[in-house]
């Protein structure tokens, strides 16, 4: 289990918390040691992916991360968030043991999960000027690394689809068998991450962190010759190596062991932890005066690169007035020539340092939950606020704005929303088969937030809008075969405004098989289990959109249709939703009336480029009424799935 950072030690300032904010900048701006890349010159967040609940499909199989018991859900005294989540955004929640919310809804909470829970997130991140995520990885090798292991390929899959970069942070953490350890899980597992064009690269190399050499405290106790060697291997490797390091690494004292400067050194990157050291503007400015601009200056002139910690402030306990301690933080590394920060966190909620939306007031979050809303001090903020925060300071850290101490991002939009979103962009087909067509775009942006996206259909007597998403792909659906068609895509706001229309794609459906029945269409359906509202009889209704899956982590599973009498079934086609992920399902094809194998069991890829659709030819002698289909594994998801199950004769 992973061991929340408020737990490293908390130091008072070594020092008298300045009064008055200095007036004078640093008297010259200091200079990467590195030319801007992925990591330098960009705004950085640490990304969690760390909670879960029963039902999401996670090997963790428990409320992980959100309750001290992850066999219990959430409640009143017994649960280990700090603030609510915003959920406004996620098509899916998970009920836990609180009260409605003070609107009246259900308390639901996110799972990390859920491939659109990430996928969501980092919309966020690329609607608000987060550059970069830091997976956080902790000990890959207890009951957790099943669970971190898929949660990667979350990340990856959503970063590449939002054009966001990430990069593994591994945090040692209570993680003794580190040394040897870190190493096999980078060359067996991590380290394929590094083809991905999202992975991060600096300096042409592919970025790794290491968070916790050196820490004062019970849980990381190895020694510099230990660290070193980590170091000095991930080097070896090819990699652009960053230290998490202590707030007060270079003076060896507080939250530092003695002794540890050269592994400090050893790293390309610095990044000094700040979560817990400061609760208002005097200590921001105390930090900025003691430790920033000496920091800075120590690490420029041995080539170091310099990653200060920003943090919004213990929402929990009062810190955040508002932004005021944020922005102060942001001004105080713009003029102190800081090229690169790291923004802790996107989705701690358990520190209650989240920048991600969180529950703007007592309507959104649960009656009984005795939780600070954004708006605790008085001062009303929307949800995303701190996103918001987030690409205004990072727009002033890269010189896209002037350098001004005053907060200028609006706490909460006042007055009609009357501006429209952005158009979204690149419009393009993914995928198509005789009656679908997948189709991907670019994110719109909006001075509030994007809601969702309309697609339309055009002809020669105008558009029609054949449906709306709030993600960045949409297939449609119940088309002709070998038929032309042109699609459009704008997007809207919660006001209602609503973009122009995006480029048009023009596609032409592929041409229907040489028997065009679907034999299964509409007809009766069995199966082993299914989960939630995700039954057998949506892989017969003909829209991609819908589809079984059975129960959770409980092979084998299978999925019939009664063809009501025997047929002689030539061909199987089976899909799944064009916008999921690429996964490898292993199945066989059976007779379920005799048990007769008729296709042995064998992987089966649904490939996002090819429209999810794979073809399973039977033998010519097949004649069957009841045509099985027995799932053993999935890659994607730990259940069988079939969005549709389609038998021709020809």
């Amino acid at each position: 289990m992973g061991v929340s950072r408020r737990s490293v030690i908390t130091t008072a300032l070594a020092g008298t918390v300045a009064t008055a904010l200095p007036v004078a900048a640093a008297t010259t701006a200091a200079e990467a040691a590195s030319p801007p890349g992925d990591v330098v010159g960009k705004v950085t967040v640490g990304y969690q992916g760390w909670f879960a609940a029963p039902g999401d499909g996670a090997p963790i199989n428990g409320w992980w991360h959100y309750s001290p018991n992850w066999s219990q859900p959430p409640a009143p005294g017994a649960c280990s968030i700090t603030c609510w989540p915003d959920m406004r955004d996620f098509t899916r929640g998970y009920r836990t043991n609180f009260a409605n919310l003070g609107n009246g809804q259900p308390a639901n909470l996110f799972s990390s999960y859920d491939q659109q829970t990430v996928d969501t997130h980092f919309r966020w991140m690329q609607e608000n000027g987060c550059d970069v995520a830091a997976l956080q990885r902790f000990n890959p090798f207890g009951g957790e690394g099943p669970t971190r292991d898929a949660m990667a390929a979350k990340v990856r899959t959503a970063a590449e689809a939002t054009g966001r970069k990430f990069y593994i942070m591994y945090d040692v953490t209570w993680w003794l068998t580190m040394q040897s350890e870190i190493k096999t899980d980078w060359t067996t597992k991590m380290s394929a991450y590094t083809a991905s064009p999202a992975y991060a690269k600096q300096n042409g190399k592919p970025v790794v962190c290491i968070w916790g050499f050196g820490f004062n405290d019970d849980g990381r106790p190895f020694t510099p010759a230990q660290c070193l060697d980590v170091i000095n291997w991930f080097k070896n490797q090819g990699c652009y190596v960053i230290g998490g390091v202590p707030t007060h690494w270079r003076l060896g004292t507080d939250d530092s062991r003695a002794g540890f400067i050269d592994v400090y050194h050893a790293f390309h990157m610095i990044s000094p932890w700040m979560v817990g050291r400061i609760s208002d503007n005097n200590g921001a400015d105390w930090f900025y005066t003691n430790r920033v601009l000496p920091d800075l200056a120590d690490l420029n002139a041995r080539g170091i690169d310099y990653q200060p910690c920003i943090i919004p402030g213990d929402l929990a306990s009062g810190h955040r007035r508002h932004g005021e301690l944020m922005w102060r933080q942001f001004y105080n590394h713009t003029r102190a020539g800081v090229p690169s920060v790291y923004i802790s966190m996107f989705d701690e909620f358990n520190e209650g340092n989240q920048i991600a939306k969180t529950a703007e007031s007592a309507a959104w979050q649960p009656t009984n939950s005795g939780m600070r809303a954004l708006d605790e001090d008085g001062t009303p903020c929307s949800s995303d606020y701190y996103l918001r925060l987030t690409n205004d300071g990072g727009r002033m850290l890269k010189g896209q704005i002037a350098l001004t101490a005053t907060r200028f991002t609006v706490p909460f939009p006042t007055g009609p929303d009357q501006t429209a979103p952005s158009v979204p962009g690149n419009l393009r087909v993914t995928g198509n088969t005789d009656t679908t067509v997948a189709l991907a775009w670019n994110a719109a942006t909006d001075n509030v937030g994007v809601a969702g996206y309309r697609i339309s259909r055009v002809s020669g007597s105008g558009s029609v809008a054949i449906g709306t998403t709030g993600s960045l792909a949409f297939t449609a659906t119940g088309l002709t075969g070998s038929t032309a068609y042109t699609f459009v895509v704008a997007a809207y706001d919660a006001a209602g405004n609503t973009s122009g229309a995006s480029n048009a794609v023009t596609v032409t459906t592929s041409a229907p098989p040489n028997n065009t029945t679907n034999l299964a269409q509409g007809k009766p359906t069995s199966e082993s289990s299914h989960t939630q509202v995700y039954g057998s009889g949506n892989a017969v209704d003909g829209n991609t959109g819908t589809y079984w899956e059975s129960a959770n982590n409980a092979w084998p599973q299978w999925l019939q249709v009664d063809l009501g009498a025997a047929t002689a079934a030539r061909r199987v086609v089976l899909t799944l939703p064009s916008n999921w992920g690429t996964r490898t399902q292993t199945l066989s094809v059976t007779d379920g009336s005799t048990g007769a194998t008729i296709v042995s069991s064998r992987g089966y890829t649904f490939d996002q480029n090819a429209a999810n659709t794979v073809t399973i030819t039977l033998p010519t002698t097949t004649s069957v009424r009841y045509l099985r289909l027995n799932f053993t594994a999935n890659t994607g998801w730990p259940a069988g799935q079939v969005s549709e199950f389609r038998v021709y004769t020809g």
